[in-house]
This record gives C-alpha cells, sequence and structure tokens, in this order.
C-alpha cells in the first residue's frame, strides 16, 4: 500500500505505507487519511528532526539486521540478490521533512490520503 503526500508548496511524494507509519506516528497522525496545518509545522519540522537525530546516534539493532538479512540462508547463498542495504531512517525521512520546511515557507498545509 502507497501513501502519497501533498502539498502546494512540493512535488508530491509516494511512499509505502509501512515507511510513512513512522513518521506520521512520530506527529501522532493517522496513517490512512490527515492534514499538517501551517500552523502545526514548525512543531512537527522540530520532531521529525529530533527523531533523525536520535536515529543517526543509535546504531541498527541485531533485530533490524536479521530481518535485512531474512532472505539469505545459513550458508551465504544470496539466492541471486544483492546483499540487501538497509535504509537508514534519515534518508527515507528526507522528502518529506523537505517538502514540510516548503510547506512552512510558503505558509501552506500537508495532506495524505485525500
Amino acid at each position: 500500500m502507497l501513501i502519497t503526500f501533498k502539498s502546494k508548496a512540493a512535488s508530491e511524494i509516494t511512499m509505502y505505507k509501512e515507511h510513512a507509519k513512522r513518521i506520521l506516528e512520530i506527529l501522532q497522525k493517522d496513517v490512512e487519511r490527515g492534514v499538517i496545518t501551517a500552523a502545526e509545522l514548525p512543531h512537527a519540522i522540530e520532531k521529525i528532526e529530533a527523531a533523525v537525530a536520535d536515529s543517526k546516534a543509535h546504531p541498527i539493532s541485531d533485530e533490524v539486521s536479521r530481518d535485512v538479512n531474512a532472505h539469505h540462508n545459513a550458508n551465504g547463498d544470496d539466492n541471486e540478490h544483492e546483499k540487501p542495504e538497509p535504509v537508514s531512517f534519515a534518508t527515507r525521512v528526507y522528502p518529506v521533512l523537505e517538502m514540510l520546511h516548503a510547506a512552512h515557507k510558503m505558509q501552506r498545509e500537508v495532506m495524505w490520503g485525500v
């Protein structure tokens, strides 16, 4: 399932729902549909930037590493796939954070699920 973030201040951003869920949970917003108003943007940006800083301060856990490598068997066979590389939260959230900054600058809201 995909979620598309929209704002009149920036191009649309489409991402997997499972990835958008973490961002929206940080902002205490509904995953299915919602809006970040112009008045909410400064606080939303602050929360996301704090989460990015926190994610950079902590390395990927063993549990996440196991999940990323789940399709590799015990013999090291990669099943004809390249070794997966985890995408950090900071990298994944970057386009949304840029949209929030642009929307804040232009005093526009950010919406999804509409």
